[in-house]
């Protein structure tokens, strides 16, 4: 499934906002996102929270035999995955440009910056060493992915316990954690990614992008650096130039940015190992016994709600009483009636079609008593029938014919009820014709 491409608007409400030097979630140009950090049940399990982005880092370890060009020294893998759960634009199974381009910057930042000690990886040389696998799962993309993931990365390697391993001779004894105690990386120091974006051709500088800025930018700078301010890589991408003075200033925020993130992490894994310690839980391990493990979970404002009673009775003492106003209907014209003033009436007088027909409607019932009449003798026509004979007459309107059952002599005066009612009809037409040519004339 493809992304959704940003409209016109709001490309240019983006772009405007940077010029101002504004930016959707109120950060300054130079600003980073809070980071948290929490860990799993497990050793080498946790995860990072950029923001809105979510990555877990899962690290795992296995004997296996050494690289013939390396005998004495272990094996780090880095795998990183992007899956839909995260952005429906990422497609399961593919390896599209953005996780080769990803994984690759991983590996340079972590594997070539020389930042695990690999020789302390080797059990016997030639023959065995350990294989560190580090698995990284994309769980939310709200941009910036490669400062998430390289800290998630980190965070894993250091909170990574392997078992512990003897050798006598050729045996080699795998000792379990209840045996031994795990024991710990050695680690030289921590590189982390800080990502700048570029927009205007060079003209603007952000810190941490979020995805919609990541939509509009022109180019993006990684600087992968520890907290000893020594480069560990840097990428640029884009296609646009940057000048030297602009490396350097990126340089120097990525320090700064560093060494926050550096103690930070420290922070976390200190206060991780005291709880460990004392027994209690952590993380978000804590809410896997109760199975019940929300994200992005708002937390709750310390407001207090004891005296809310009281303070609501206070209130409503102090307030003015309601004004006791009834609406009273208002006869505008007879017939007519509303609550309340309203709106004046905006029809006006009647239309000449409409007076007309009023007209034809009085003369109509001028005309009526005539037609009464005969119905009256109609009606006692038949009650007289009814009388005599005790005949039955089925009659549902004017239109109709009155069907008379027996005897079979009456047929003929029911013919005349519905001639006669013919003639009316039809000299009500002509006297509404005569009428109207009369109106004309005049």
């Amino acid at each position: 499934m493809k992304e959704t491409p940003l409209s016109n608007c709001e490309r240019r409400f983006l772009l405007r906002a940077i010029e101002e030097r504004k930016r959707l979630d109120g950060r300054q140009s130079y600003d980073y996102r809070n980071v948290r950090i929490s860990f799993g049940a497990d050793y080498g399990c946790c995860i990072v929270e950029l923001g809105r982005t979510r990555v877990l880092g899962q690290v795992s370890c296995e004997l296996v035999s050494p690289k013939l060009n390396r005998a004495t020294e272990g094996i780090l893998f880095f795998n990183l995955e992007l899956s839909p759960m995260a952005a429906p634009a990422f497609e399961p199974g593919r390896q599209s440009d953005l996780l080769v381009k990803l994984n690759r910057l991983l590996e340079r930042c972590l594997r070539n910056s020389k930042c695990i000690d690999t020789e302390s990886l080797c059990v016997v040389a030639g023959v065995k060493v350990w294989q560190i696998r580090v698995d990284l799962h994309l769980l939310n993309h709200d941009g910036n992915i490669i400062d998430a993931a390289s800290i998630a990365a980190i965070v894993a390697l250091c909170h990574f316990r392997r078992p512990d391993v003897s050798v006598q001779g050729e045996e080699v004894t795998l000792y379990t954690p209840e045996e031994r105690d795990p024991v710990p990386l050695s680690i030289h120091h921590m590189p982390i990614c800080v990502s700048f974006a570029f927009f205007q051709q060079g003209t603007y500088l952000l810190v941490d992008p979020s995805e919609r800025e990541e939509r509009v930018m022109d180019g993006l700078l990684v600087i992968a650096m520890n907290k000893h301010r020594e480069i560990c890589t840097i990428q640029s991408s884009g296609g646009i130039m940057l000048l030297k003075d602009q490396v350097l200033r990126c340089s120097k925020i990525t320090g700064v940015k560093v060494a926050e993130i550096t103690e930070l992490i420290q922070k976390a894994l200190e206060n991780d190992q005291k709880v460990r310690k004392e027994g209690g839980k952590f993380g978000f391990a804590e809410s896997i016994p109760n199975q019940k493990i929300s994200a992005f979970k708002m937390e709750r404002a310390p407001v207090d709600t004891n005296d809310v009673e009281e303070q609501a009775e206070e209130i409503i003492t102090k307030a003015d009483p309601p004004s006791d106003v009834f609406a009273k209907p208002i006869l505008r014209m007879p017939g007519t009636a509303q609550i309340g003033e309203g709106i004046e009436n905006s029809w006006g007088d009647l239309e000449e079609s409409e007076r007309e027909e009023e007209e034809e409607g009085n003369s109509d019932d001028a005309t009526t008593p005539e037609g009464q009449k005969m119905e009256t003798e109609e009606i006692n026509v038949v009650s007289k029938t009814k009388k005599d004979d005790d005949t039955i007459v089925l009659s549902d309107s004017e239109e109709e014919e009155v069907v008379i059952l027996e005897p079979e002599e009456r047929e003929k005066k029911t013919r005349t009820h519905t001639s006669t009612k013919q003639e009316n009809s039809s000299s009500k037409k002509a006297f509404n014709k005569k009428r109207k040519k009369k109106r004309a004339t005049h």
